[in-house]
This record gives C-alpha cells, structure tokens and sequence, in this order.
C-alpha cells in the first residue's frame, strides 16, 4: 500500500433515494474497492488535529491557496494493536497530496503525546513521523473532531487510480476524542442525503461526465470537518441568541 498519493478530489451531495439507479450506471465502467468485496460499506474513523481555536479549520474553509491537516484514521473501531494511518494532508491550488504512516494504534498514540518514535519503522514511515514533526513544531495541534462514516467504494476497471466514493451517516464529536471509543457523535448531513467524491490523476473520463449529467449533478466544496466546524459554530450562535435558535442542518 503505498505511503503518498497525489490527485484531485471532487464533491457533491446526491439524494440517497437516487444512489442504487447512480451506482448501477458506474457498474458497467467500475468495480467495488477490494474493501467493499461483498457489497456492504466499510467504517472509516478519523480524528483531526487542531487548535484550541480551530484555526487549521477556520484557514480551511476559507480555501486558501496553500493548506495542510493532520488526522489518525482507522477502518472499523480498533484495537491498541490494530493497524491505523497517521496522514499528513496538504493541498496546493486544488491538488491534493496525502503522506502518510502505518502503524499500530498505540504506537501513533504514544507518538502524537509524547513526540518520540516507535522503534523498528520502516524508512519510509520513519520520513513521514519527520514530516509531521516539523508540522507540529510551527502548528500547535491536539486532537479536536472525530468523524465516522461508512463508505461504499469504486475504481475503474481500466484505470484504478479513478475512484468514486459514497459516504453515508456521517457523524461528528468534539468529545470522547478515541478512536478506539467507537462510532457516535452528531450527524453532518440532512437525512436523505450521501456525499459522493470522485479522486483522480488528469482528467475525468468522458462516460462519467455523461453520467453527471444526466444526474444533474456538480461538484461544489465540502468539508466533513469544516461542516462540523459550522455547524459547531452556529450551535454557539444560537446558545448565545435565543431568538435566533432555529438550528438548520447545513448542506455545502
């Protein structure tokens, strides 16, 4: 598996109720990620790494030209010796690039506290705990959101690096922040509703475009954690102004 990769990701928000007529069209190009061989929808867990005040976030979600987060992820609810990715993420002019670390959940936890290396890491493991060292010297971080979903996945048949992914209940939390505590938290989408992203090297293949479409579907920006960001923010307004208490489920 490898430790970097570089591509464009795209967004958009699709009706659940379409997703079965959507997911059979893709059948005809793609097949399901190996994680996905039976056709049920993996877990993905992950938590980010912020300030107190939420400024990795907040620069985020003003999509400047330039930016980077840190976040450990795991697939399912792990275990101390379960193999889980400590990701390095920057994007630059709307290209993505993920660097990242694989090894067992309490050797990422005792490096994230304490900054020392686990012994007996590969090199190229080894390079990307330096990357993050140096992130962490100018970026005061600690873990601030966990977000959980489950995630149906597809690749082309005659071009894996095209992907599309479905991620359905997607939850959120600002407490409890372990992974290993499992999947709770408040949902980030309005029911009836999926978040579809689409990552690619070059272009995107001509019979998916037809297939946007005749969807009627575009990208737009979408932020799991700058939504919980949001929403987490607009809770705060309401708190602080009763009369404008009327919470809405935002959808970017």
């Amino acid at each position: 598996m490898s430790n970097t990769f570089r591509r464009m990701e795209k967004k958009t928000i699709v009706q659940t109720a379409l997703i079965a007529d959507l997911q059979a069209r893709l059948s005809a190009h793609m097949d399901f990620d190996p994680h996905n061989a039976d056709g049920k929808p993996y877990m993905i867990s992950s938590l980010y790494y912020d300030g107190a005040d939420d400024h990795v976030i907040r620069n985020s979600v003003a999509l400047p030209y330039y930016k980077e987060k840190l976040r450990l992820r795991s697939y399912g609810v792990p275990t101390p010796d379960s193999t889980v990715f400590l990701e390095l993420k920057k994007k630059q002019d709307g290209v993505g690039t993920k660097r990242r670390a694989k090894l067992p959940l309490r050797d990422a936890e005792a490096f994230l506290e304490t900054g020392i290396h686990p012994a007996r890491l590969s090199y190229i493991d080894e390079q990307v705990l330096r990357e993050i060292d140096y992130y962490r010297s100018h970026e005061d971080v600690q873990p601030r959101v966990y977000v959980s979903y489950l995630r149906t996945a597809y690749h082309e048949k005659s071009n894996p690096s095209f992907r599309i992914t479905f991620d359905s209940d997607i939850l959120a939390r600002r407490h409890d922040l372990r992974l290993e505590l499992g999947r709770y938290g408040d949902p980030l989408l309005t029911a009836g509703y999926t978040l579809m992203e689409v990552k690619f090297s070059g272009a995107v293949p001509f019979w998916f475009s037809r297939v946007m479409s005749d969807f009627g579907l575009s990208f737009h920006t979408f932020s799991k954690v700058g939504t919980d960001f949001k929403l987490t923010s607009h809770a705060r307004a309401c708190a602080a102004h009763p009369e404008e208490a009327h919470y809405l489920r935002l959808i970017h």
